[in-house]
């Protein structure tokens, strides 16, 4: 699955349109998986595109337009047997009589065929090296399409996959799209001649053993147990890192890749955090302090981007990453508010994140982007939705008021109180500092009273140091 970075292939674009499927969601569809070829480095060229009553069927496209695709990739159109097998006499004309009528054939393109088709210009013509589904094929679909395209076919899956692989850095990361990468290769070795050479057969063997392809595939399974059991030995450190965190006040950025998160974050914690104009840049939490840093310490995640017909085992296997969101006191939902088709990344991001449990959490709306939005967009906006916060990453402005909504959301459930600390207890004003707004301070001979204003635990949690402190200091 992976190709030279060096080399930029020409791709075409298979597109599906299914019964409940809009020409609109076609559309958006493909432009999106254009944005995931781009990204993974591809030269998009052409598409085909095709109205079906499902996607089920053993070649995806019907006749006429598999040879289309072939006219772009220089195939021949036609799916070729895996084993050819002879025919008796019999068979043979039985064959003869089962040929279809023409109103057969005319009923068959009626279902299948659809008219949107355009001719090909000749320099277009067996341009394109790849051809990439924008729907997840079975092994047999997949081996029918190469079959009659004559060069390497992707599904949406795989091309989604391959650009997490790409873009993984932590060891986490890496463990985590290696396994869904095993996961989705595992039923693809497919009919490449696994069944022959059975191995480890013979005397003292058991039986005529495992054929290469049974081999490759317990192989794989092994792999797959291997790296699970090292994710979750670093799944128990990440673990032992969350539970520090715990009395931490804590943000999470959730929403549609390239919805602008990464941008936010910078914005907002003043890290170099990796901001680029891709699908998947961010694979990695990453977890700052608001900067300027607040009292109490405010911290920021930003978590993986969603996307439509995310793999379900990509999903499963981010489940850890996908818990900053799950642990989080406060979800902002960051969309891009200019892309029409906000409102269905907004319904994927939430399907998503109810997969893992954390669609429960307290959320703000946050419609990003908001420079490049009519004011006639942003009145409407507005009244659509008149609890969200709309910013622009650009405007200082913005991020200020952002930083207030956060800080005052918290503040709403945090009282008022004071504390003696007497001179001798070491450490709990500084403790004190960290996790809680000082809106007052006196001093005396013996001590500090510090209005604060912070969480009720925080607080009771402050009293028992203090508390334990003082007995620490008295003469037994």
């Amino acid at each position: 699955m992976t190709m030279d970075s060096n080399i930029k292939k020409n791709a075409v674009l298979i597109g599906i349109q299914l019964p409940k499927v809009s020409p609109a969601e076609l559309e958006g569809s493909l432009q999106e998986l254009t944005r995931l070829v781009t990204t993974l480095g591809y030269n998009v060229v052409g598409q085909v595109t095709q109205k079906r009553s499902s996607d089920r069927s053993a070649s995806v496209l019907g006749e006429g337009k598999l040879k289309e695709m072939a006219e772009w990739t220089g195939g021949t159109g036609v799916i070729s047997a895996m084993v050819e097998h002879k025919l008796s006499k019999a068979a043979l004309k039985w064959a003869e009589n089962a040929k279809p009528t023409e109103e057969d054939d005319a009923d068959e393109s009626i279902d299948t065929e659809s008219d949107d088709s355009e001719s090909i210009k000749d320099d277009k013509k067996g341009s394109a090296q790849i051809v990439i589904v924008d729907t997840e094929l079975s092994p047999s679909q997949l081996r029918n399409l190469e079959s009659a395209a004559g060069v390497p076919v992707l599904d949406r899956t795989g091309v989604i996959i391959e650009i997490f692989s790409r873009h993984a850095r932590t060891k986490a990361a890496r463990l985590q799209v290696e396994i869904a990468r095993l996961t989705y290769v595992a039923p693809r070795i497919r009919e490449t001649g696994g069944g022959e050479d059975r191995q480890g057969g013979g005397v003292g063997g058991k039986g005529a053993g495992e054929s290469k392809l049974e081999l490759d595939k317990r192989k794989i399974r092994d792999r797959i147990k291997e790296l699970k059991n090292e994710l979750a030995s670093i799944g128990n450190e990440h673990q032992v890192r969350r539970a520090q965190r715990d009395q931490e006040i804590s943000v999470a950025l959730v929403g549609y890749t390239n919805a602008g998160k990464s941008s936010l974050m910078r914005a907002m914690t003043g890290s170099e955090v990796l901001v680029a104009d891709k699908l998947f840049a961010t694979l990695d939490t990453t977890i700052r302090p608001l900067y300027p840093e607040s009292r109490p310490k405010v911290l920021m995640s930003d978590t993986v981007g969603f996307i439509k017909k995310l793999p379900h085992d990509l999903v499963a296997s981010f489940k850890s990453t996908l818990d900053e969101a799950l642990h989080a006191s406060l979800l902002l939902f960051v969309v891009d508010s200019s892309d029409p088709a906000f409102r269905s990344q907004l319904d994927v991001t939430q399907k998503v994140l109810a997969e893992v449990g954390a669609n429960e959490s307290p959320s703000l709306l946050v419609l990003n982007k908001r420079d490049n939005l009519s004011e006639e967009q942003f009145k409407a906006l507005k009244t659509e939705f008149p609890e969200a916060v709309f910013i622009s990453t650009r405007n200082p402005e913005d991020l200020k008021m952002l930083r207030e909504k956060i800080l005052s959301y918290f503040e709403t459930s945090m009282v008022d109180e004071d504390l003696f600390i007497p001179y001798l207890s070491k450490g709990i004003i500084g403790d004190i500092r960290a996790r809680m707004r000082v809106l007052d301070e006196t001093y005396n001979e013996t001590g500090v009273i510090l209005k604060v204003r912070a969480n009720q635990d925080h607080i009771e949690q402050i009293k028992k140091k203090i508390d334990l402190s003082n007995k620490k200091s008295q003469p037994f």
